[in-house]
C-alpha cells in the first residue's frame, strides 16, 4: 500500500474497526515497531531512523488518541502534561513552559485555571482540548490523528471538529485523520483514503468520493451515513460476515467474501491500484 499527503491538507483515513487504520497511524511515529515498508517523512525514511534521531523527529511528528483520559497521567496536573514535551526536548525555562502552556491552553479553547487541575477534574471535550495542546505545544508540521472524536458525544464531536480545523487552517498543519465514521471525515479532509484489511481500496477528493465511489467497499460505508433530508431515496448496502483476519488474509481481492458483486477474477487476481480520474484511484477489477 502507497499513499501520499500533502503538505498543509488534512488526509481523512475510514474503514471498519479491524481494517488496520490505527495500527497504521502509530507505526508511522514508530509507536508500533514497522516489520518492513518505507515511511517517507521529507526525502527520509523515518522506518530506518534510530531511536535518537527518531526522537528529535518528533518534535515536527506528533499524535492525538482515540481517548483523551487514557492519554493522560491521571497523577499529573494538566500543567505537567502540556510542559513535558518542552522538557524532554530542553526547550526554554521552566518560566517559559508555564507561559507557553497557558497560551497553549487558550488557543485550544481552555482557561489558565485549568493548569493546575488534574485530569479526572475534566470532562472528556476539555481533556481532548489538552491532548490536543499538548500535541501542538511542540509547533510541529503533521500530526496523526487517531478515531480523536469517537469517545466523545455528538456536541463535543462538533466542537472539537471545529476547533481542529481552526486550528490546521491557522497554523498550516499537516494531518492524517483516522476515523471509522465518513460523515465526520467528510466534514474535516480534504482528500479520503478508504482502507480494508491494511490495504488501500479507494482513494479521492472528499467532493468526488462522496459523488462518484467505485469501490464496492466505499459504496457500501457511504450507503450507511445518514441523510439528513427526510425521505430521501437511498440505497442501503449490507455487507454479509465480518472482516478477516490480517493473518490470514483471503486470496485474491481481501474485499471478495463480502463483495456482493465479486467474480471468478476477484477470487484468485489482487487487483492493483489504478486511475479512474486524475485525482482519483481505485484497486477493484470492476471498477
Amino acid at each position: 500500500m502507497s499513499f501520499a499527503i500533502h503538505e498543509g491538507e488534512v488526509y481523512g483515513l475510514v474503514g471498519e474497526s479491524g481494517c488496520g487504520k490505527s495500527t497504521l497511524g502509530r507505526t508511522l511515529l514508530r509507536l508500533t515497531e514497522p516489520s518492513d515498508g518505507v515511511a517517507l517523512y521529507r526525502g527520509q525514511n523515518l522506518f530506518e531512523l534510530s531511536a535518537k534521531e527518531m526522537q528529535s523527529r518528533r518534535r515536527q511528528l506528533q499524535m492525538v488518541f482515540q481517548d483523551p483520559f487514557a492519554s493522560l497521567h491521571p497523577r499529573k496536573t494538566i500543567g505537567t502534561a502540556l510542559t513535558e514535551p518542552l522538557v524532554i526536548h530542553g526547550i526554554g525555562t521552566k518560566a517559559q513552559h508555564r507561559m507557553l502552556a497557558l497560551q497553549m491552553l487558550a488557543k485550544v479553547g481552555l482557561q489558565a485555571d485549568h493548569y493546575n487541575r488534574l485530569p479526572h477534574e475534566l470532562s472528556g471535550g476539555q481533556r481532548q482540548r489538552v491532548v490536543l495542546a499538548r500535541a501542538l505545544i511542540l509547533q510541529p508540521d503533521f500530526i496523526v490523528c487517531d478515531e480523536p472524536v469517537s469517545a466523545l458525544d455528538v456536541i463535543i464531536q462538533a466542537q472539537i471538529l471545529n476547533l481542529m480545523k481552526q486550528l490546521q487552517q491557522e497554523l498550516k498543519l499537516t494531518l492524517l485523520f483516522i476515523a471509522h465514521d465518513l460523515g465526520v471525515v467528510r466534514h474535516i479532509s480534504d482528500r479520503i483514503g478508504v482502507m480494508y484489511l491494511g490495504k488501500l481500496v479507494e482513494e479521492a477528493p472528499t467532493d468526488e468520493l462522496f459523488a462518484a465511489p467505485r469501490h464496492p467497499y466505499t459504496r457500501a460505508l457511504l450507503s450507511a451515513v445518514p441523510n439528513p433530508e427526510p425521505g430521501a431515496p437511498r440505497e442501503r448496502i449490507l455487507l454479509q460476515g465480518d472482516v478477516p483476519s490480517p493473518l490470514e488474509p483471503p486470496s485474491g481481492c481481501a474485499f471478495h467474501p463480502r463483495c456482493p458483486a465479486a467474480t471468478d477474477r476477484c477470487r484468485v487476481e489482487t487487483p492493483s491500484k489504478r486511475a479512474v480520474t486524475s485525482h482519483h484511484f481505485v484497486a477493484c477489477h470492476l471498477a
